[in-house]
């Protein structure tokens, strides 16, 4: 199980071995993990479409939102669809699908895009759309997911740990170097707090606004803030309705060629606004539409109701308990921000010493290739042979039989893939496969 942390970092949250992917696998894995992080349900859970996860999720975490993964659904329209409906009306279900605020918009053009291509039976389409609440941005946009609508995280994860392990690990090996892969993830994290600890982001704009948040957000999440904030500068505001209890603006901006047009709702009793984009919702951070009429209204910093913990640098302080109340300390270890630090200072003195000469020069040049070569051997470790033992003298605990993973079965391969893989490509002409249009039959014949 992946998330994401207050620096939009990848990290794993946990990881079971699972003999069976069937539902009370599932569950039992969603229970251990509920034992191991003992601070609530998740908000929300990104999966593919396995009925037996979607059951387990329901009934280990009835309170989560399960939302389906929209890359998995988008990437099989060319599969599903006849080619001519595809290539024809691929980018008016794009923008049905990307391009609406509300629930009620993408009906519309859904509807629309399904009708003028002749496809209200479509079986696939059909259930897609009955699914709609679980996988289409304008029905999932108001839970919070960090801004992920995608378990594309996953694949990034997967490139990284094959760096160091394989299927031909024992299971020893196996933990050995899984650990060392976390290791390595948790100092890319402590590399990052070490940044937001001693540095402070330089601000485009110099706003009041834009300087407080350089102090509390971490600079990744700062960075997507300070985006939003500068184009709130092409934002103009246009007063809808207004009551006793509420004031409604209809907030445009000029992108691509297009005017869009976002619904901001204030309410007087509680002070708070609210985006019909529902981007504070989604990602955490505050909408270039609200901060709009924060500029209207001369609102220089930012109400604390609008700044989640959640990315702030200060996210991770405070005490963390388990179930029993006992404190659960980090694992990882703050002493290699020390480290680094010293390591840093030494390394520039080293190169500005070296560069008093030519030969200096060369000399550090050399020793630090060597260093180099000794380094990535420590990084490597040992040989397979060498981790976990191969005797029965040292080997205590026996590799667990291999399974076939769901995802990588050979059934669930669809045509397109297929085709990718054998280098088949459709004939422009006729869009049968197996020739090329210089080859067509249709061309050739008299």
């Amino acid at each position: 199980m992946l998330g994401v942390n207050n620096h939009g970092q990848t990290i794993v949250l946990a990881c079971a071995f699972l003999s069976k992917e069937t539902t009370e696998s599932f569950v039992w894995m969603f229970e251990e993990f509920k034992k191991a992080m003992p601070g609530g349900e998740p908000k929300t859970i990104i999966t593919d479409q396995d009925a037996a996860m979607a059951i387990a999720i329901s009934i280990a975490f009835p309170t989560t939102f399960h939302r389906l993964c929209i890359w998995h659904i988008t990437s099989k329209f060319s599969v599903k669809l006849p080619r001519d409906a595809y290539n024809e009306y691929w980018r008016e279900f794009q923008k049905a699908i990307w391009d609406t605020d509300n629930k009620d918009e993408f009906d519309a053009k859904w509807n629309i895009v399904v009708t003028k291509a002749g496809l209200t039976d479509h079986p696939w389409l059909s259930s897609m759309f009955d699914l709609r609440e679980s996988w289409v941005p304008a029905y999932a946009r108001q839970f919070f997911a960090a801004g992920m609508s995608s378990s594309q995280i996953a694949e990034g994860s997967h490139g990284f740990f094959k760096q160091y392990i394989s299927r031909r690990n024992s299971l020893m090996d196996f933990i050995i170097r899984f650990e060392r892969a976390l290791s390595h993830q948790r100092e890319k994290e402590l590399v990052a707090d070490h940044v937001d600890a001693f540095e402070v982001a330089q601000c485009l704009l110099p706003m009041p606004m834009n300087k407080q948040m350089a102090t509390l957000y971490t600079r990744t999440m700062f960075q997507k803030f300070e985006q939003e904030l500068i184009e709130s500068t092409a934002c103009f505001l246009e007063l809808k309705t207004e009551d006793a209890c509420k004031v409604v603006f209809n907030v445009s901006e000029r992108k691509n060629w297009e005017t869009r047009v976002a619904e901001v709702v204030y309410v007087k009793d509680s002070d708070h606004a609210s985006c019909s984009c529902q981007r504070f919702e989604f990602v955490g951070i505050i909408c270039k539409h609200i901060l709009a009429l924060f500029r209207r209204d001369q609102i220089e910093y930012m109400p604390k109701k609008y700044i989640l913990k959640r990315w702030k640098k200060t996210a991770k302080c405070g005490l963390v308990s388990d179930a029993n109340g006992k404190e659960i300390k980090d694992c990882a270890d703050p002493g290699l921000l020390i480290k680094r630090s010293t390591m840093s200072r030494l390394a520039s003195d080293v190169v500005g010493d070296a560069l008093m000469s030519e030969e200096g020069c060369e000399v550090l040049s050399e020793t630090l290739k060597s260093l180099q070569v000794k380094l990535k051997l420590l990084k490597d470790g040992p040989s397979n042979n060498e981790v976990g033992g191969s005797s029965s003298q040292t080997q205590y605990m026996k590799d667990p039989k291999r399974v076939r993973c769901k995802e990588r079965s050979k059934g669930v391969t669809g045509a397109k893939e297929k085709a990718m893989k054998r280098g088949i490509r459709h004939c422009r002409e006729c869009g049968h496969i197996g020739h090329d249009r210089r080859q067509c039959p249709a061309l050739n014949t008299p």
